[in-house]
């Protein structure tokens, strides 16, 4: 009895050191990410709920605003060309996503050998990935080139006709896709291959004794495993796709005719030519409430399609 006596005493005096201890992690926890999440705030969230409310005003964005309700966003609903920009976004994203993720793949495989100078290649993937969207959109206007690019030259050299690429209102946006493609497909290609290099080497050695080949291996073993990555990749890609801005300012401007004017593209003329403050924050807004409604149904698709759901 008095052993057991001194043992509940001395577990009621490990309890209150152990939830201080607890405590003081959480605090010393906390106190490490208050910087990021103060900036995060400051520089963040501000912006998002001051956004927010002045899609609910009239405002020139240099003076005082007047509160117009609804009527930013149903002046959105009717506008024919927001629309059109909606088209061309989907459509990009429809192309830009699946071309990337289905590009990626194969190249991943390949980067997964084990082969002499290896490195230097995984290297060379990923460079188009560090490299500045101004510097990349430069490269692609000089290539494109209707009057003196390589590639038309090319083109002229083997007997085809010109293109007009950027400069094409019926191309421009296919060519924007091949640019941003080709910017992307090293992140995409990274993560498939570190998704590969996970991948439990007792599983593969099992398929083989198994008498699976290398493409049977890879189709009934790897594949199923890249489930995340590709759910990842979805996600991520058509977040970026929907909010493509930066190639399109430096390469198009939106032209020509209107052929490359994206949502984002749309909400920057009419908050900096138009100066239609009210209605590029509403449409910065459904923007944000679409993202959002893709990104769960993605994620939905993701957790059932996925080899670890409900583990």
């Amino acid at each position: 009895m008095a052993s057991t006596a001194l043992t509940a005493r001395a577990a009621k005096g490990r309890r209150p050191r152990r939830s201080r201890r607890r405590l003081s992690e959480h605090l010393a926890g906390w106190g490490f990410v208050s910087p990021a999440i103060l900036l995060i705030g400051v520089f963040g969230m501000l912006p998002v709920l001051w956004s927010f409310w002045l899609s609910f005003q009239d405002t020139d964005l240099t003076s005082p605003g007047t509160f117009a309700g609804g009527a930013k966003y149903a002046e959105l609903v009717k506008d024919p060309l927001m629309w059109d920009a909606a088209k061309r976004s989907a459509i990009y994203t429809v192309l830009f996503v699946p071309l990337t993720m289905v590009l990626a793949l194969p190249i991943a495989v390949l980067l997964n050998q084990k082969i002499r100078g290896i490195t230097l290649y995984r290297m060379a993937v990923f460079v188009p990935l560090v490299t500045s969207t101004v510097a990349t959109g430069i490269i692609f206007n000089w290539l494109l080139n209707p009057q003196f690019g390589p590639v038309n030259a090319v083109l002229d050299k083997a007997g085809l006709p010109k293109q007009g690429f950027f400069q094409d209102p019926n191309q421009a946006l296919f060519a924007l896709v091949a640019m941003t493609v080709w910017g992307w497909l090293g992140f995409a290609v990274i993560i498939y291959l570190s998704a590969l290099q996970s991948v439990p080497n007792d599983l593969m050695e099992a398929a083989a004794l198994d008498g699976c080949g290398r493409v049977k291996a890879f189709r009934h073993v790897e594949l199923p495993l890249l489930a995340p990555a590709s759910g990842f990749l979805l996600v991520w890609l058509t977040i970026n796709s929907l909010q493509l801005f930066d190639e399109v300012y430096v390469t198009t401007k939106g032209g020509p005719l209107r052929a490359t004017t994206v949502v984002v593209y749309h909400l920057y003329n009419k908050a900096f030519v138009d100066f239609d403050g009210g209605y590029a924050a509403a449409v910065g807004c459904a923007l944000f409430l679409v993202i959002l409604l893709v990104t769960v149904v993605q994620l939905a698709i993701t957790r059932r399609t996925s080899f670890y759901e409900g583990r």
